[in-house]
């Protein structure tokens, strides 16, 4: 245990946290956020019967929470450097509380979307969870911190499918969303109990008009990407909503730009070693969407496909479930290389791994046990990436804009993952089966998927070569108040 925490607090302070109750906390609340990913899916088929509504209206019942997660993420981490990240956590899993109740006591359409928005909201708590990190945990901790939060992403969404499909599977669905409600009460009341407030912060005036601008130029694009399949790639709204953003988001660079306290410090995003992180966080959410999209729907395809395997959705998620722990266990071993090699080996190591498991996936397909073995090699790559990036970006970044600079790496991932389902689908649309009289996405299609997966990751390691490879300067940190060095991070 470092001297800062062994020693007793000074009189009117308060007593220094424990780093490993500070990380469990944030792991949790993590894990509780990204279950929002998998929550729906088991009921989206049923949807349009349970609300009465058609499925293209209930379809938002996704879309909304995409929407919503990628508007908050910026906003809130820049709040957090402003005004104290542990009060930004408390409000994003209040939002997520307020929504599941919402969603719990709807039977309509319009208040599930309305808390649907509301979870969303909620998608900052990850990278507030590492920026606070930095705050409280000693310096020889915080690689190995900052991996096993990262990885709650990985671990929420890998449990999240077999849950939510036990539950609804045994109960009404309503209970998804109160389950969903206790867990946020659960890692609020931890949160509140456990967490100290940083007391590193900004302060300043809030960008406003960036905050508006950024907002209206991701669901402008964001729309486009998700819907343009639904609407029609060259249809008036979404070739209208794709012009709209390829004006808003110049105009707001160049609003942010002039702005003396911008939402987002675009000059800084400019430094080579996030420039570069965020492009390859890009390229990282592409190539991982891609195993989200194709191993459930081989697992579950009848096995009179030839290449499905006949599993029920329960059954699909339990096998898919590994991945996640592999995640988390990896999570140690992606810390001690990031302590050895630097944070820049490690993201080019993990992006190596997630190409290699698609590629294995590729050629072994036609067993359950291949399934598992393919998810769990790419799950491995996901949790060394996934620890890395953020450590890139903290060292390269002041403690003041560690909040907005990780939330606006998390988006950089989100938008890889949008344009994934949207170029997946559009694969999996055209190379199709007959089956019964039903178009099926076909064998060969799936393989194209998984080497586009494999062709993201490794534009990812490419893209990792230019990062540069130096010593980050040291950064102060705050633990419980009192400000010590932060050990230089290799880039």
């Amino acid at each position: 245990m470092s001297d800062a925490l062994a020693r007793p607090a000074a009189a009117g302070t308060p007593a220094p946290p424990r780093s490993n109750a500070v990380v469990a906390v944030l792991a949790l609340a993590g894990i509780v956020v990204s279950l929002m990913q998998t929550l729906v899916i088991p009921i989206v088929s049923e949807l349009p019967r349970l609300l009465d509504a058609p499925a293209s209206d209930t379809a938002w019942a996704v879309t909304a929470t995409l929407l919503a997660a990628a508007v908050a993420t910026p906003v809130v981490g820049r709040l957090g450097d402003m005004i104290g990240k542990r009060r930004m956590l408390v409000v994003s899993i209040l939002m997520l509380i307020a929504g599941s109740v919402v969603c719990a006591l709807s039977d309509s359409l319009v208040p599930l979307i309305v808390g649907r928005v509301l979870q969303g909201l909620s998608a900052a708590v990850v990278p507030l969870g590492i920026s606070i990190l930095r705050d409280t945990v000693p310096a020889e901790k915080l690689a190995g911190s900052t991996a096993v939060m990262s990885a709650s992403l990985g671990v929420g969404g890998a449990l999240g499918l077999p849950t939510a499909a036990f539950i609804a599977d045994n109960w009404n669905w309503h209970v998804l969303f109160w389950v969903a409600a206790g867990l946020g009460v659960l890692a609020l009341a931890l949160v509140l109990v456990f967490l100290p407030e940083s007391r590193n912060r900004t302060g300043g005036r809030f960008d406003l008009v960036g905050s508006l601008g950024l907002s209206a130029g991701l669901v402008t694009l964001l729309l486009a990407v998700s819907k343009g399949a639904d609407w029609g790639w060259t249809s008036a709204t979404t070739l209208g909503l794709g012009g709209a953003a390829l004006v808003i988001l110049p105009a707001w660079g160049w609003w942010e730009l002039k702005a003396g306290q911008p939402l987002v410090d675009l000059r800084t995003t400019a430094k080579r070693q996030v420039l570069f992180t965020n492009l390859a966080s890009i390229a990282l959410g592409f190539s991982m969407f891609a195993m989200s999209l194709v191993l459930p729907q081989i697992l579950q395809l009848p096995a009179q496909t030839g290449y499905g395997l006949g599993k029920s959705m329960l059954a699909a998620g339990l096998l898919l479930a590994p991945q996640g722990l592999v995640m988390m266990v990896m999570s140690a071993v992606s810390a001690a290389i990031t302590r050895a090699k630097g944070p820049k080996v490690t993201l080019m190591i993990g992006a190596l791994i997630v190409a290699a498991g698609y590629s294995l996936n590729i050629v072994l397909m036609s067993e359950v046990w291949h399934i598992v073995l393919a998810s769990c090699v790419i799950g491995a790559g996901v949790g060394f990436t996934y620890g890395a990036m953020p450590a890139l970006i903290m060292a390269a970044v002041d403690p003041s804009q560690t909040g907005a600079a990780n939330s606006l790496n998390t988006l950089m991932r989100s938008l890889g993952t949008s344009f994934a389902s949207a170029i997946a689908g559009v694969v999996l649309a055209q190379m199709t089966t007959d089956f019964g009289g039903y178009a099926l996405p076909s064998e060969n299609g799936f393989k194209v998927v998984m080497a586009i997966g494999a062709g993201a990751a490794l534009v990812a390691f490419l893209l990792a070569v230019f990062i540069p490879k130096r010593r980050a300067a040291a950064q102060p940190a705050v633990v419980a108040g009192e400000s010590q060095e932060v050990a230089p991070v290799k880039a």
